[in-house]
């Protein structure tokens, strides 16, 4: 397992944090996902042999919102 801290940008409310999660989670391969809302990021848990982070980055932004490494 790698993992890696995504600074997601657009988040404003608990609603943001809970879709950016479970964005973030039904990759597959990821096995945790812890986002703060107040400091604008999340902390990712995954396996890089099974998927890409680019992979997770993507579901971010399909729901809106802007993911940095």
């Amino acid at each position: 397992m790698e993992e890696v801290t995504i600074k997601i940008e657009g988040m404003s409310c608990a609603h943001c944090q809970a879709n950016v999660k479970k964005a973030i989670t039904s990759v597959n391969s990821v096995s945790s996902a812890e986002v703060n809302l107040e400091e604008g990021k999340a902390t990712v848990q995954y396996d890089p042999t099974k998927t890409e982070l680019d992979k997770i980055k993507s579901a971010v932004e399909d729901m809106g919102y802007e993911a940095k490494v």
